[in-house]
């Protein structure tokens, strides 16, 4: 864990020292969030994709063939171990 000090400002801003920065890969520009733990703050970057649910994701995965079974799966499945060995 790297302790650095810092200075707020009067118009309450903050420098993150470069070689924080650079630990974090954090370029110009990154977004970051910033979370009130009660005992002080904790910074994160911003997730390059809102958080979604399964159901929101799997409903662009729209299959209109015939449906699989599990024993087809499962010889799929199969298949592809025996060939990448």
């Amino acid at each position: 864990m790297t302790v650095e000090l810092i200075k707020l400002s009067s118009k309450g801003q903050i420098v993150i020292p470069k070689a924080i920065r650079a630990a974090h890969q954090w370029e110009v520009g990154q977004k970051l969030v910033l979370i009130d733990t009660g005992d002080g703050i904790l910074l994160r970057p911003e997730k390059p994709f809102p958080r979604t649910s399964l159901e929101a994701v799997a409903s662009f995965l729209k299959y209109t063939g015939k449906p699989k079974s599990l024993e087809d799966m499962e010889d799929a499945i199969e298949q592809g171990a025996s060939e990448s060995s």
